[in-house]
């Protein structure tokens, strides 16, 4: 093995080792980044909860019924085959 050789391998190893430390500090940076983010989640949860029951009591908000928009199927409605609406449409004026 020539002194080149020796080189080479000791230069995959070095970096190889290199890229290994790496792996093992970025996955603790993530771990900590994570940690950070699940206390700081729950830390606003116990807020907003405290915030909730000091608060009365309100009677939950009722919604007015929505009218059907003109542009919207009504469920009752039976939808219409592809062919018989370009059928229809083909003879009221439209080309498509």
């Amino acid at each position: 093995m020539t002194k080149e050789d020796r080189d080479r391998a000791q230069a995959r190893a070095d970096k190889a080792a290199k890229a290994a430390q790496d792996a093992r500090s970025g996955k603790a940076e993530r771990d900590a980044t994570a940690k950070a983010v699940l206390d700081n989640m729950a830390k606003l949860k116990a807020l907003r909860l405290a915030r909730e029951a000091a608060e009365p009591q309100r009677a939950p908000a009722t919604r007015a019924a929505k009218k059907p928009s003109a542009g919207t199927k009504r469920p009752a409605e039976k939808s219409v085959a592809l062919s018989e609406w370009l059928a229809s449409q083909q003879n009221g004026g439209r080309r498509t």
